[in-house]
């Protein structure tokens, strides 16, 4: 792999995730064009149905394509969606080579794209900074090859592990830095999830919050402007309608209730029991998925969230640390009786950073043998 197609790859990323808060239902993909060691034309997919990444970078190139390199993030299309095939919008305009960082998963695509651009006699190559680009797009990819989001559960604790006092108090374990990067969480997800429990104790809204997001302008506007879906999990109906989490716009309520969908004007309510009274976590990330969510945020109480987790639902866990001790009548992280040392869920941990005064621990579980 030459490092000049490393080089060119990476600055595709770098364009690529400037729609993390805005391409959904779509991966993010970034495309640069590069003719004779220059670069002659950018582009990224901002959002669905408007342009691909190609397209932009095909327009900003103009003749310059021709006989050009195009490093792009993901597969180019081969199929008519809300868009025309980027693969025919490359051969068009004459590029000499394709290098592509990865296969698209979508089944309406999966090799079709480099086989229509191999076939019109355009160099094809697939594979560089494979590993980036899939972890860009993790829930797309999760989406289309097991039909589930990928779920990542934010947590905010004390150094002792507790995530509030015992009557419920919470706010706020953690700092504005630390608020701030749970803003950017929400509004890059595809939904916001939450239980019963933190909307009745914390009056939760569960909304992007413009200006918490920390971000430039142009970002904001974009995270604004696809606010996520939020979805209550509420499997007995408890919370009124009198809630601040309705007063804030639609939202979706997964219940094991049968109650009458109109008791819910101006809301969804998705009736999906499982066992014990409870919903069926399963069938909603698979309801999710098939509604085009890629991403689900996770921000519940430790009953909620210790369900994902006992469930094996859990993709990746956001830990926010905060330098204080709540002590040991203050509610644990999660709820879930483990008896033996061989029953703990092991954690691999990505990253750990400073977030103002706290910390962030990135982690994701192992897989069990």
């Amino acid at each position: 792999m030459a490092a000049s197609d490393q080089a060119y790859m990476a600055r595709a990323l770098e364009l690529a995730r400037k729609g993390i808060y805005s391409t959904h239902p779509n991966p993010r993909v970034g495309c640069v064009i590069v003719r004779d060691g220059q670069v002659v034309g950018e582009g990224w997919h901002v959002r669905a149905g408007e342009p691909h990444a190609e397209v932009h970078a095909l327009r900003q190139a103009g003749e310059l394509a021709r006989g050009a390199t195009a490093y792009v993030t993901l597969e180019p299309c081969s199929h008519h969606g809300r868009t025309p095939p980027c693969a025919d919008a490359l051969v068009a305009a004459g590029v000499g080579r394709v290098v592509a960082a990865m296969q698209d998963p979508n089944p309406q695509v999966a090799g079709r794209g480099l086989k229509r651009l191999a076939d019109a006699g355009i160099a094809v190559e697939s594979g560089v900074l494979e590993a980036e680009a899939r972890a860009l797009n993790a829930g797309f990819i999760k989406r289309m090859e097991q039909g589930l989001p990928f779920v990542r559960v934010k947590l905010a604790m004390s150094l002792d592990g507790r995530t509030a006092m015992a009557s419920g108090e919470s706010q706020w374990i953690t700092g504005p830095a630390a608020r701030s990067a749970v803003q950017r969480l929400r509004a890059q997800a595809s939904v916001v999830l939450t239980g019963a429990d933190t909307v009745l104790t914390d009056a939760a809204r569960l909304t992007v919050r413009a200006d918490e997001l920390g971000l430039d302008p142009e970002l904001t506007a974009l995270a604004i402007s696809r606010p996520p879906l939020r979805v209550l999990v509420d499997g007995g109906l408890r919370v009124p309608l009198s809630a601040p989490f309705f007063q804030s716009g639609p939202a979706l309520v997964a219940t094991a209730s049968d109650s009458s969908p109109d008791a819910y004007a101006g809301h969804e309510l998705l009736a999906l029991p499982g066992a014990n009274g409870h919903v069926d976590l399963r069938k909603l990330l698979q309801e999710l998925a098939s509604r085009g969510v890629n991403e689900v945020l996770v921000e519940a109480g430790p009953r909620l969230a210790g369900a994902f987790a006992q469930a094996g639902l859990v993709d990746e866990y956001q830990i926010f640390i905060a330098a204080k001790f709540l002590g040991s009548s203050a509610r644990p992280l999660l709820d879930w009786p483990l008896a033996r040392m061989a029953e703990a869920q092991e954690l691999t941990i990505v990253e750990m950073r400073a977030v103002g005064d706290d910390w962030r621990v990135i982690a994701i579980p192992r897989a069990t043998p």
